[in-house]
């Protein structure tokens, strides 16, 4: 008998584009094809700038994903139990909705499968614009802050400076910060010495 050969690590490489702003606030992130779907939220919190402050929900080929304990969804798969290996294939996409009030919808394409990648846990290599801030209304209403924010004269430019922050530039996004918080929530526990 053979002994059963080592299966290579997969990674896949994800663009994840957030719709209806623009120009396009994007990410490009690797993940192990291992992670769940409820990883691949977390990741997406994270890249994006979210604070995982409501509900979320997949669907993958009409096929719907979430958390069962966040209600009710009829017919939707539990995320915590898929893998994304099980569930998606280079070229495929995946749709992401978080905050079903202002429905903030991503398109997830996944670009490719790397083989033997030696990553750890998710990176992510470029991105474009900062995300909007939670609660900013969906695209309509950031895109009407923004507008606000851009004319010192406009009746609404201080209520938009105050809701979105004297420093708020929807231009920004630091890769390096991003990158420190997916490594601080993903890298692998240290194992506890036996005594």
């Amino acid at each position: 008998m053979t002994p059963k050969a080592a299966a290579v690590p997969v990674h896949y490489q994800l663009k994840i584009e957030l719709r209806d702003i623009d120009p396009i606030v994007w990410r490009r992130v690797l993940v192990p094809s291992e992670f769940t779907l409820f990883d691949l939220h977390h990741v997406i919190q994270i890249v994006m700038g979210w604070e995982n402050c409501h509900l979320h929900e997949f669907s993958i080929k009409r096929k719907r994903y979430t958390l069962p304990e966040e209600g009710d969804y009829g017919d939707a798969a539990d995320e915590s139990e898929t893998r994304l290996r099980d569930v998606v294939a280079p070229r495929s996409k995946i749709l992401y909705q978080y905050d079903f009030g202002d429905c903030w919808n991503h398109v997830i394409l996944v670009e490719k499968a790397i083989e033997g990648a030696e990553l750890l846990e998710p990176t992510c290599v470029e991105g474009a614009r900062a995300c909007p801030p939670e609660d900013s209304g969906g695209s309509w209403g950031y895109a009407d802050k923004l507008r606000a924010l851009s004319d010192p004269n406009d009746e609404e430019h201080e209520e938009g400076r105050g809701w979105l922050g004297a420093n708020f530039d929807p231009e920004s996004f630091d890769l390096d910060a991003v990158n420190k918080q997916l490594q601080k929530t993903f890298r692998p526990k240290p194992r506890k010495k036996k005594r």
